[in-house]
């Protein structure tokens, strides 16, 4: 349970940070570890992770989109584009819909018409950037109604009060992990990762609220993708749709026999994707209150690579919501790092791509190592 393949993420994340610590206090540069630094980092990482964690649950499905960043920038404009002639939330709810319908026409082709989901979703990233340069006709959006802007301040910005929901979480948390510890005892079985997930996390969100003290806020997009993130845990670990969406990208055929609807589960994945970076593209949209035809552009790599940090298999059956989010909470790590430390971009990018590259390697070889024959 402690090996690399399932812990891996988490031992990269904690080895990052204090490396990052120790470098910034050799320096005498500001301290890495402070709480501020920690709630630039989650902010910083909230929308991809947001995609990121949606992207996991297509990917254990089965299938694959590479147009979530382009839905997200679609979304973005629609709602920039909107916002000045029919207000804030009429804006989103159109934004909104126009992300499903990008889930659905992506399902729809994939599952319906049989074209895989790689080219598919590469040929809707094409065309939904285009209807992104239609929708802004080739120039920077933004919004001026002084009520908008309000709105919209109103609903990124800002931070909220987090100390007691962590503590209760993290109390619900440690009595969840005892739970799956005592029926996988009852029943012979092995300690579950969940439940080794649940008191790990449990642990972090009880230190957060101890040292945070009662004044202890984070901003609202945090808040958001932690949201997000828990209700998509809770789905995939202890619901009967989730492990029907395992089944599903494990093996369709053998779901099929056992009377699970494939095709239903896998458009939900497209849409709720879709749905997500949506969401995603909103609070993008909210925060910057314009938005330029360019938005959002290589978004998509990051996001897979969240997903592929955190273990998520490309062949479906296999992801963990919790070490996605991990895996972007390194990547903005290290971007935050490099930034402290005043490194250049260019090394960013190796930096990065190494660290990617590794990681698969890592899951890969845990993953094939041979089996002992039996006596």
């Amino acid at each position: 349970m402690l090996g690399l393949r399932e812990m891996g993420v988490y031992y990269a994340l904690i080895l990052l940070v204090v490396v990052l610590a120790i470098a910034t206090s050799y320096t005498g540069r500001v301290s890495y570890l402070s709480f501020q630094n920690f709630a630039n980092v989650l902010q910083q990482s909230s929308l991809t992770a947001i995609m990121a964690v949606a992207m996991t649950v297509i990917l254990i499905s089965g299938n694959f989109d590479l147009s979530v960043a382009s839905v997200a920038a679609l979304s973005a404009a629609v709602l920039i584009g909107l916002a000045d002639s029919i207000g804030f939330l009429p804006a989103c709810l159109v934004a909104m819909l126009v992300a499903v319908m990008a889930g659905l026409l992506n399902g729809a082709i994939v599952q319906l018409v049989g074209i895989n989901a790689f080219i598919v979703t590469l040929g809707t990233m094409t065309a939904l950037r285009g209807v992104v340069l239609i929708v802004t006709d080739g120039r920077s959006l933004s919004v001026e109604n002084a009520e908008v802007i309000a709105a919209m301040r109103a609903f990124e910005s800002g931070r909220w009060p987090v100390a007691l929901a962590f503590g209760v979480i993290g109390v619900l948390l440690v009595a969840g992990s005892f739970y799956m510890a005592l029926r996988a005892r009852s029943a012979g079985r092995r300690l579950p990762p969940a439940s080794v997930g649940a008191a790990i996390g449990a642990a972090c969100l009880v230190a957060v609220a101890w040292f945070g003290g009662p004044e202890l806020a984070l901003p609202k997009t945090v808040i958001y993708m932690l949201a997000f993130s828990t209700i998509a845990w809770f789905i995939l670990t202890f619901t009967i749709t989730g492990r029907r969406l395992y089944a599903v990208g494990g093996n369709p055929e053998a779901a099929r026999l056992s009377g699970v609807n494939v095709i239903r589960y896998k458009m939900a994945a497209f849409i709720i994707c879709s749905a997500s970076a949506g969401f995603a593209g909103i609070l993008f949209a909210s925060r910057l209150r314009s938005v330029n035809p360019a938005a959002l552009t290589g978004a998509e790599l990051t996001v897979i690579a969240s997903a592929i940090l955190g273990g998520t298999s490309l062949f479906g059956g296999a992801g963990s919501v919790c070490k996605t989010v991990a895996g972007a909470l390194l990547l903005y790590t290290l971007t935050n790092g490099f930034n402290i430390l005043n490194l250049g971009v260019n090394y960013q990018g190796v930096l990065e791509g190494t660290v990617v590259v590794a990681a698969a390697a890592i899951y890969t070889v845990g993953g094939s190592r041979p089996r002992r024959k039996p006596v």
